[in-house]
């Protein structure tokens, strides 16, 4: 969805708008901020984790109790349940089922099932990114909403197929709303790396990425076993190669098929009308 014009997007009855960009540069922040200015507010991770994901991963937490006797009893006979509270601000339910390969003696994944894992996710995403045009019209039609925000995952990128016109994902979104790019600064970058060495967390790579990261990093330590993989270190290792891969795939996502907002101006943004002025200026910016 493109406007002829920034007096077009001032106009427009309903505003659809989908942001994408690496994490840590103010998707989720900026969704909340229009959350509280009568923004429809569609997580997709959040989607995730919750209609698609929700079975595995209230599967696995009961998995694990059914592994302690006291517990084991009860759930075995109904007496207690299990559920997941993941909320658009905690998706550590979700980080927690895809986990990391590895040792399982530090609390890793045999790789095998960690590839499942990954896969379950990668469709999971591209049901939940289809469900968007849904939610536009849920939003209007069942609580009246007028503007709407799609804040995707970083991983976005890694379920569309740049080179494909007819990519049913980029296709979806671009008939149903716009696309906002939020750019990182290369300062942006480094704190996220920075950030990710002091807390990793799982992260979806596309299956020959995977491979391909996971052959090099047993070769350049010498590892021949993968239950001798250290778990935090190939997470470590291996997200910034990710961040690095990303990076230019996002920026030619805005440059073919979006609108782009620097994530310093996103930080300057309080309300609905410092959002809309922001886009106002992509709109008339974009070449």
């Amino acid at each position: 969805m493109f406007f002829d014009n920034a007096k077009q997007y001032s106009e427009i009855d309903q505003r659809a708008i989908t942001v994408f960009g690496m994490s840590g540069v103010g998707k989720t922040h900026l969704s909340a901020i229009l959350r509280k200015n009568s923004w429809f507010h569609y997580s997709v991770d959040y989607r995730i984790g919750t209609r698609h994901m929700g079975e595995y991963i209230v599967d696995n937490f009961k998995r694990e109790a059914m592994k302690v006797p006291f517990l084991h009893d009860l759930l075995a006979s109904d007496s207690i349940y299990i559920s997941s509270n993941i909320t658009f601000d905690n998706l550590e339910p979700l980080s927690t089922y895809l986990g990391t390969p590895g040792n399982p003696e530090k609390g890793g994944l045999p790789f095998e099932q960690y590839q499942l894992r990954q896969e379950q996710h990668r469709i999971a995403e591209l049901y939940a990114l289809k469900d968007i045009s849904y939610f536009i019209k849920r939003a209007k039609d069942l609580y009246n909403y007028s503007d709407f925000i799609a804040d995707t995952g970083g991983s976005l990128i890694e379920v569309i197929d740049l080179e494909n016109d007819n990519d049913e994902i980029i296709k979806t979104l671009t008939k149903n709303t716009a696309l906002l790019y939020i750019e990182g600064t290369d300062d942006d970058a480094q704190k996220l790396v920075d950030r990710f060495k002091k807390a990793p967390k799982p992260m979806y790579y596309r299956p020959e990425f995977l491979l391909k990261k996971w052959r090099e990093y047993k070769d350049v330590h010498a590892i021949k076993d993968d239950l001798d993989v250290d778990p935090i270190g190939f997470a470590t290792w291996g997200f910034e190669a990710l961040l690095n891969d990303r990076l230019p795939r996002y920026q030619a996502l805005a440059k073919r098929y979006g609108y782009i907002i620097s994530s310093k101006d996103v930080a300057t943004i309080r309300d609905g009308n410092d959002f809309n002025a922001l886009m106002l200026e992509a709109i008339s910016d974009r070449k």
